[in-house]
């Protein structure tokens, strides 16, 4: 046991926002630390491994369960379904690292639970993650539209809510996608969120290969069926772009209703 707590590995986005549920698991660890970012050097891909290693082997001599939180990137490639039991192959390095790091898990023989993670947004994140990054864009007068590209939102309130749900449930040995289902068309975030700023930009529109994160979320859905009364679902990624902008202090508009 670590001082009677859950063990939270890392001090980031994620990190700070699971914090108020460290007393109530307290054998439980967390990686919740590594590689933020998907265009990295090897060397910062190996520290993560290393880090993931020694968690894995803290675990198996403490009997803790092990929570790795993934990714659901790697269902870029073609063809896929995004369900958690096809078989996988990441169209990005990023992607890969992430999949190789959950057979570490799998194969310690630790209690685990594996959560491929949509895109998590909210207060504190990275000012370098999509929404921010699309929000600079259409402030300063143009957004690349990559045209095809599609995304998964997750608010991270209701990540916090479905993480919590999963380990209360006593799920383990498992790989589940934590997302909303909504896996919503970038053109259409982008005009959202133009929408929401009050600011309207030049698209300039990508034809390169656009790659869309869309993960199943059937398994979810059985393992924590309580967890659909979160209005999730097709239109969520509206209401998860409205809570973040109103939650930063960006909100300037009142849209309409968006089809």
């Amino acid at each position: 046991m670590v001082g009677g707590h859950m063990e939270i590995i890392g001090n980031g986005f994620l990190a700070r926002h699971l914090a108020p549920l460290r007393a109530a698991y307290p054998q439980v660890s967390v990686v919740a630390a590594g590689v933020p970012r998907h265009h990295l050097p090897d060397s910062a891909h190996e520290r993560e491994a290393a880090l993931v290693r020694d968690v894995v082997r803290a675990c198996r001599s403490g009997g803790r369960t092990l929570v790795f939180l993934s990714t659901v990137s790697m269902y870029g490639g073609p063809g896929c379904r995004g369900r958690e039991d096809d078989p996988v192959v990441p169209s990005t390095r990023y992607g890969r690292h992430k999949y190789e790091l959950e057979g570490v898990v799998r194969a310690s023989g630790v209690d685990h639970l594996i959560l491929r993670l949509a895109y998590v947004m909210g207060p504190y994140g990275p000012d370098f993650r999509l929404l921010p990054a699309l929000i600079r864009q259409i402030r300063s007068g143009r957004v690349d539209v990559h045209r095809g590209a599609r995304r998964d939102m997750l608010h991270v309130a209701d990540f916090v809510i479905l993480f919590e749900r999963l380990l209360r449930a006593g799920i383990r040995n498992e790989v589940v996608n934590v997302a909303s289902g909504d896996c919503a068309d970038i053109a259409q975030v982008i005009d959202y969120v133009e929408r929401c700023l009050g600011v309207v930009a030049e698209h300039r529109i990508v034809e390169a290969q656009a790659l869309s994160y869309c993960a199943s979320v059937a398994k979810l859905k059985r393992l924590v069926p309580e967890a659909w009364d979160l209005r999730f679902g097709p239109g969520y990624h509206r209401l998860a772009i409205e809570r973040y902008l109103r939650e930063t202090g960006q909100w300037a508009a009142v849209p309409g209703p968006a089809g």
